[in-house]
């Protein structure tokens, strides 16, 4: 299945001004009932400079041919961030280079063997490569360690959204699995509107809202790239752990990308890290 680009544009562009009041752009509230929460679209559009019907016919996804200052006016009033702002151009304007044609499936994600070695050679900080809709592409013995061992698993279950979503243990790992859920449903969407043709990540979130916590939190329509952050893991046998995280994508393949945990020198998670790499080493993981 693929998504409907038009009726993912709308609802994106609704929940946008569902998150707004008149005094965040600077219009007096007169008071009234409000049927839905947020901003009006008149409002909207009178804060954007453009006609109520020129916003309309964006927001329903009747054209696809909005200039770039109509579309650089509607992401100012509705405060979007930089990704929030790039994913709606990909929306109203896609790249037709991007639209599979027909049911033709995309090639399978293929990770170079250079990366792989250096994933191999990676032996202080787990590491692993994330490709489109959160599937894991290879992974290092000490993300293995950290995270489930991703080679015992069947290759549709290696995705992170699929994990959070139906594997209680995965879950488990995270202190916060409810975040770690909230950002693995943003980074669906943040490919979608990439990809928004692609019928694997139709598929998948097919799969995954009959979730009802995937659900609730996919209905708020939030969009983010993964780039660094922090998550507190609970491993059976450091306990504890808060790691850092940074992310590389390659310049020739922006589909894919490479993420590595750090944490700060001399730091008790140092410690625990290096403890969880010597037992890696002793078992059949990875």
């Amino acid at each position: 299945m693929t998504l409907d680009r038009r009726a993912e544009l709308g609802e994106f562009l609704r929940s946008r001004r569902a998150r707004l009041n008149p005094a965040d752009i600077g219009l007096r509230d007169y008071g009234g009932r409000r049927r839905v929460p947020g901003l009006r679209r008149e409002e909207l559009a009178l804060v954007a400079g453009v006609s109520v019907d020129h916003y309309v016919r964006l927001e329903q996804g009747r054209t696809l041919q909005f200039s770039e200052d109509v579309l650089d006016a509607v992401a100012r009033a509705l405060q979007l961030d930089p990704i929030e702002r790039e994913h709606l151009y990909r929306l109203a304007r896609p790249d037709q280079s991007q639209v599979y044609q027909g049911t033709g499936k995309r090639e399978p994600q293929e990770v170079r063997p250079g990366l792989r070695r250096l994933l191999e050679s990676t032996t202080d900080v787990p590491a692993y490569v994330v490709g489109l809709g959160t599937d894991v592409l290879a992974w290092n013995r000490l993300a293995a360690a950290l995270l489930t061992d991703f080679g015992t698993l069947a290759p549709h279950e290696r995705n992170l959204a699929w994990l959070v979503c139906h594997d209680e243990a995965f879950r488990a790992v995270f202190a916060d699995p409810a975040k770690k859920m909230a950002d693995v449903a943003a980074y669906v969407r943040f490919d979608i509107g990439r990809h928004p043709a692609d019928p694997a990540l139709g598929a998948l979130v097919a799969e995954l809202c009959p979730n009802p916590e995937f659900a609730q939190i996919w209905a708020r329509y939030d969009v983010r790239d993964k780039t660094h952050g922090s998550y507190t893991y609970r491993n059976a046998v450091v306990g504890e752990i808060t790691l850092d995280y940074e992310t590389f994508r390659a310049p020739d393949d922006p589909d894919q990308a490479l993420i590595m945990q750090t944490v700060p020198e001399g730091s008790p998670a140092e410690a625990a890290l290096q403890l969880l790499a010597a037992w890696a080493q002793t078992v059949r993981i990875g």
